[in-house]
């Protein structure tokens, strides 16, 4: 995990301004999307399935985890070209699971990364 260094917050993200939110498709149940800049990464997962899970502070959207904290898990065939870095940009949606550490999470069906 990369947490996001001390300093000044990157304004850039902070309005979440630099990416159009993911949006879940109308009536779909159980779907949440957000956007957030990102405070830290999980790229390689314990359980060996290639999927990324990255954890954010919401800027827009669903605070999904818990105050102001959405965790995208993004699956190995929706993983970006290159892992986003804290202080990115991200937004995604899906439907909200539990995850191994009994959180909650978008478990993405859409996901984007705007570099800062």
């Amino acid at each position: 995990m990369h947490p996001l260094p001390p300093g000044k917050p990157d304004k850039r993200g902070s309005g979440g301004g630099r990416i159009k939110m993911a949006r879940c498709p109308a009536g779909a149940a159980n779907c949440a999307s957000a956007v957030g800049t990102v405070l830290y990464i999980e790229s390689v997962d314990p359980d060996g399935d290639g999927d990324l899970h990255v954890v954010a502070l919401k800027t827009r959207g669903k605070a999904v985890t818990g105050a102001g904290i959405v965790v995208f898990d993004v699956g190995k065939d929706l993983r970006p070209a290159r892992d986003p870095k804290p202080g990115d940009v991200v937004t995604g949606q899906g439907p909200v699971y539990t995850g191994s550490h009994k959180q909650r999470q978008i478990e993405v069906d859409e996901f984007r990364v705007a570099r800062r």
